[in-house]
């Protein structure tokens, strides 16, 4: 039987939302540190006072377990009309489909609180980052998680390059495994930080980034014949095991196991090929010598400054940075090029590794030495237990 069209499937959708973060979730890694505890406070904190101002209630969704959202006629707004205007010219939508859509989006304010960067004056800290995803209970799950996929971690290894270790370790901080993908609905999310981004230097190329987010939504739900939604992913959009955005779903996901169709949300083999493709797609490099990362010790005459420059690229020779007193514990393999990691550690040292192109790849996932520190620490970490 054919897929129903979006027509059918938007007219048939309630103006019921979905239910979305619980409070206990973990924040997804990059787009904010902030706990979805705090936004789930900072919610019903704006209820009590509106209540007590006698403020008229405001029109919503049918509540959820999770959260309420506040129901906006997007489809009134210049920007968003401008949008879906788009969507009909380069994409062949009908505006009826498309405003049949924006009648369920809601706003939620949640991911406007979640998006916003942290207060400025509080220390970076390294071991309290990785305590968060290199911990007993993500190895244990990476263990379990590992053995039962095994077989398909092994067939991905081969088919590109990237070492079982690296694909679990991604998944893991991801998710744990599938075990917290998010509730937001996608629709929400993106629309209210396209739209309705909060004031901020780079508020402008952030909506646009959300709205090009949108669109892919919108294209990949006419490609996979599935009602957008239902499409539930984190504060930011992202979505399944992997939590991939929906730009990259439509570049970078594959059918891993052979169904005939991607699911990212459900099929884990699907979840590690799309992980492999997605780093291959971004540089990285098969049977690269040496490991990612070198421990390293630094001068304290500072020539080595000029190399700590906070880049995603792998761009010096080991000999100039062994001149400007950059020491590491091995040799580093001739011929490739290397970056000097500094990991702050609030009042204490910061810890120093020199990294390999393949450890700035995994920086295209997140843009963050933390982030991808804590992918390679949790891989290693399942390896060896599983030893």
């Amino acid at each position: 039987m054919k897929p129903k069209t979006l027509v059918t499937l938007l007219l048939a959708a309630t103006v019921a939302a979905t239910s979305l973060l619980p409070a206990e979730l973990l924040a997804a890694p990059g787009e904010s540190a902030r706990s979805t505890k705090s936004a789930t406070k900072s919610a019903k904190a704006r209820k009590a006072k509106a209540a007590k101002k006698g403020k008229k209630k405001v029109a919503v969704a049918p509540a959820s377990d999770y959260y309420t959202g506040e129901y906006v006629d997007f489809g009134q707004w210049k920007e968003v009309q401008a949008f879906l205007d788009d969507m009909v010219a380069r994409h062949g939508f009908t505006r009826a489909e498309l405003d049949a859509l924006m009648g369920n989006v809601r706003y939620l304010d949640s991911v406007v609180q979640l998006v916003k960067p942290a207060p400025p004056g509080k220390p970076k800290n390294w071991t309290v980052y990785s305590s968060r995803f290199v911990e007993p209970i993500r190895i244990g799950a990476g263990v379990r998680f590992w053995n039962e996929h095994a077989d398909t971690l092994a067939r991905a290894e081969a088919l590109y390059g990237v070492p079982a270790e690296i694909l679990a370790g991604v998944i893991g901080v991801e998710t744990i495994y599938g075990r917290d993908t998010g509730r937001f609905r996608v629709v929400d999310t993106l629309t209210t930080l396209a739209f309705a981004y909060p004031l901020a230097p780079n508020r402008d190329a952030r909506m646009a980034f959300f709205r090009s987010e949108l669109e892919a939504t919108l294209l990949y739900a006419r490609q996979t014949g599935i009602d957008p939604l239902t499409l539930q992913g984190s504060f930011a959009g992202a979505v399944g095991l992997p939590q991939f955005m929906p730009s990259n779903i439509l570049k970078y996901a594959v059918d891993f196991d052979g169904d005939g169709h991607i699911d990212l949300r459900n099929s884990p083999a699907d979840a590690i090929g799309s992980v492999a493709s997605f780093l291959v797609g971004h540089g990285w490099q098969r049977d690269q010598p040496g490991p990612i990362v070198y421990p390293a010790t630094v001068s304290p005459a500072k020539e080595w400054e000029r190399y700590a420059d906070g880049g995603l690229a792998a761009k010096f020779a080991p000999e100039d940075l062994i001149a400007a007193g950059v020491v590491t514990t091995s040799t580093l393999p001739p011929g490739m090029l290397y970056g000097l990691v500094d990991l702050q550690n609030g009042s204490e040292p910061t810890e120093y590794w020199v990294a390999s192109n393949n450890f700035y790849t995994i920086t295209q996932y997140n843009r963050s030495y933390f982030y991808a520190m804590s992918v390679v620490e949790l891989g290693r970490a399942i390896r060896l237990s599983r030893q």
